[in-house]
């Protein structure tokens, strides 16, 4: 396949070798209009905003992926093997299913269970266990520390549901999973497969344990501490 894709219609070259990759097409465009300098929109299929601008010098994209490891599963996949994206950086919301995790308060998901079938087209003689680049999570858990966050690095669940009829998901919490969201396990697939690197950074939206819970507003303008690590370890 060549660029343009199905599903991006940006230029060879439009792209920085990071790319943030919020869920949401609105926080990708929060980011660029408050984070970005000279932000230039390189992709707008389907409505999922891809923008191209400098963070203190350093060339960086940020584009959205939606919702579920399919969707993450397509824009990763064509972004590090058509467009040459060395490393992308998930930013996005998780319920939490530690006590200790709050509202806003972030976790840099070192790997990612999955409930979701995405492994299986590798073939493997086994389970796959999909990982982040430990560089990157090294790196955002000492940015973190410099910014005084209240983290946790470990596993994160990649659901492929939402609506859990079974509400199975606190299960996960018995092995130590902090928190559950729904694309990290298919990026960091890709990752693997085409030897780049990735990272899921996640800021906690709402609780399972507790009543807590943010807007669809606050989601998308005010998780701006997982923005600006993400952009800090962004490599040019």
């Amino acid at each position: 396949m060549s660029i343009p894709t199905p599903h991006i219609t940006a230029k060879e070259g439009d792209f920085a070798k990071t790319v943030l990759m919020p869920g949401d097409p609105l926080r990708s465009k929060f980011i660029a209009e408050n984070f970005l300098e000279n932000a230039t929109l390189v992709n707008n299929v389907r409505g999922v905003q891809g923008y191209t601008g400098y963070y203190k010098g350093k060339r960086v994209s940020v584009m959205a992926s939606g919702m579920g490891q399919p969707a993450i599963g397509i824009y990763s996949y064509e972004l590090f093997n058509f467009y040459g994206v060395e490393s992308i950086i998930r930013v996005g919301s998780c319920g939490s299913f530690d006590p200790d995790l709050h509202i806003r308060d972030i976790i840099i998901a070192m790997g990612a269970c999955t409930n979701g079938n995405y492994a299986m087209q590798y073939r493997l003689p086994g389970t796959f266990c999909p990982i982040a680049d430990f560089s990157l999570v090294r790196r955002a858990a000492d940015e973190c520390e410099k910014l005084g966050l209240n983290y946790k690095v470990g596993n994160i669940f990649s659901s492929d549901t939402f609506y859990d009829d079974a509400n199975s998901g606190l299960e996960w919490a018995k092995m130590g999973v902090l928190g559950v969201e729904m694309e990290s396990a298919a990026l960091y697939c890709n990752a693997a497969r085409a030897k780049k690197k990735a990272l899921c950074i996640c800021t906690v939206s709402d609780s399972l344990v507790a009543p807590e819970i943010t807007t669809a507003e606050e989601r998308q303008n005010s998780f701006t501490s997982m923005m600006k690590v993400a952009l800090e370890i962004a490599e040019a």
